[in-house]
């Protein structure tokens, strides 16, 4: 398998969340313990630039959150990123600076890179979005098996067992998914694809792709 490291995915420069990926090798492998490096992250930001709301959740004092969204810790909220009405954040998140969670968008136990969007209707859960990766409107993140069975990394005929039951998404930098796609379980989209809208995802998309429609994939030029 190639191009599904966190080396090939990711510019670890564009998130506070750098020193959690340094220790893995593969993306998913950090979803397990999101929650306990928010709690210790948190507890040496710079209150200058951050405040606590409640025992876990830090903000930063240059982000816009609305009066309506649902927030639970863990959580991280980074500078300059925007929580938009009736947003429905569950806890074990980061959000990246200048990121977007936007209108009756969800997100658990998912770590948002710096410039990420997640605008509008979107599900976003035990997933990791890398540096700019856009969501279209409607499009989510499907992250449990309908036999509940643990998921596998699959690329081709080649997989791998992650141990875990539920995976949602792994976007790499630059990622942009068309309105109303599903990413199933264990999607991994390489750096700098683009998914067409109502695209159904399903395993390892390489880097510099177009998805058009389901199964059909063509290199960038």
């Amino acid at each position: 398998m190639n191009n599904i490291k966190i080396k090939d995915l990711f510019n670890l420069s564009e998130t506070i969340a750098a020193g959690l990926f340094e220790r893995y090798d593969y993306p998913w492998e950090v979803l397990s313990h999101i929650s306990d490096y928010i709690l210790g992250l948190g507890e040496g930001l710079d209150e200058d630039k951050y405040y606590r709301r409640g025992r876990d959740i830090w903000i930063a004092r240059s982000a816009t959150v609305a009066g309506s969204a649902s927030l639970a810790g863990p959580l991280i909220i980074d500078e300059n990123a925007e929580i938009r009405h009736c947003a429905f954040i569950r806890g074990s998140a980061i959000v990246g600076k200048n990121s977007v969670v936007g209108n009756s968008t969800e997100l658990k136990n998912s770590i948002l890179f710096n410039n990420v969007e997640a605008p509008h209707y979107n599900y976003v859960g035990d997933s990791v979005l890398g540096f700019h990766a856009h969501m279209g409107a409607g499009s989510i993140t499907s992250n449990i098996k309908a036999d509940r069975q643990n998921i596998l990394i699959k690329d081709g005929d080649e997989s791998i067992e992650t141990g875990l039951r539920k995976i949602g998404a792994i976007l790499g930098d630059y990622v942009e998914v068309g309105c109303n796609a599903v990413l199933n379980p264990g999607s991994v989209i390489g750096a700098h694809t683009n998914i067409y809208p109502t695209a159904m995802i399903r395993g390892v998309i390489p880097a510099n792709s177009i998805v058009k429609n389901t199964g059909e994939i063509i290199e960038k030029k």
